[in-house]
């Protein structure tokens, strides 16, 4: 029985480090996605306002020549992301599959006219500058019109503003909420020394002397948990690497190397902290106050 107790003392003490351990690690895994979601919401803002469509109805006497001319220039300029150029005959084609009959038959001319479909950088995506850009494109001659959904644009911009508006509350939110998480966790793990540090002081350790392996080891947890964290976080993020590749820069080594740096420095930051306001606690307190 005897030799059974250090034993059964060495796996609790393994047991509760790594209970502490996977609890904090859990918690910077959401920090990380958090993170996440920060680091691209511009991106994926953007990759919503870029698919705005504009198009750009040819006049009927454009000449294919000055047409590519025209798209190749506005390739050029720093407000057109990208062009498609869509003859009338490929467009009474895609017409007549989706009505499911040959119109032109029915009419004895193809009424449609050529187009070329142009997406705007999401900073143009706006309802003032994509006006300002409609004037501008209308000086083009080949151009007869420019169409695309103005109430859509004007609800886009506001739903937009509004997301993020809540996804900032929620992000102050949820960082509460995790590190309210992780000192609760580091306080408990404390919390079940408080007997330790109270006969620590009983010997005449001082109070740095004892805060001091508190520290170093809440640092560790600190560490091994964000190890965990970043590796779940970027086994994830590289295993789903296509489906989310519009919505994440994944040629962004910036963006990886800031997020892992922030997991780290959180973990340690938060349980550092923790662990010195909750040793101090229980170093004022009187023995009997311990077991309550």
């Amino acid at each position: 029985m005897v030799a059974n107790t250090p034993q059964k003392l060495t796996k609790s003490l393994f047991s509760s480090y790594l209970t502490t351990t996977l609890s904090i690690s859990m918690i910077l895994f959401l920090f990380g996605l958090l993170g996440l979601l920060l680091i691209n919401a511009k991106r994926l803002s953007d990759y919503v306002k870029e698919n705005i469509g504009v198009t750009l109805i040819l006049k009927d006497d454009a000449r294919e020549v000055d047409v590519i001319k025209l798209q190749k220039n506005l390739e050029a300029t720093d407000y057109i992301k990208s062009t498609k150029y869509i003859d009338k005959d490929h467009a009474a084609s895609e017409l007549k599959n989706e009505l499911g009959e040959d119109f032109v038959d029915f009419l004895g001319y193809n009424p449609l006219l050529s187009s070329i479909d142009v997406t705007v950088y999401a900073g143009y995506a706006n309802p003032d500058s994509l006006k300002m850009l409609e004037n501008k494109l209308l000086a083009h001659a080949e151009i007869q019109e420019v169409y695309y959904q103005r109430n859509l644009v004007q609800q886009l911009n506001e739903n937009v503003n509004k997301i993020s508006l809540i996804l900032l509350f929620l992000c102050l939110l949820m960082f509460t909420i995790f590190t309210a998480l992780i000192n609760n966790t580091i306080r408990l793990t404390i919390y079940s020394k408080r007997f330790i540090i109270n006969t620590m002081q009983l010997v005449g350790a001082t109070r740095s002397f004892i805060r001091r392996p508190f520290i170093a080891k809440s640092a560790l947890h600190g560490i091994y948990g964000a190890m965990i964290a970043c590796f779940m976080l970027l086994t994830i993020f590289f295993s789903y690497q296509k489906e989310l590749i519009s919505f994440i820069d994944f040629q962004n080594p910036t963006a990886i190397v800031l997020l892992v740096g922030g997991i780290f420095a959180i973990g340690i930051i938060i349980t550092l902290i923790s662990s010195y306001f909750a040793v101090n606690k229980f170093l004022r307190m009187k023995f009997d106050e311990l077991f309550y």
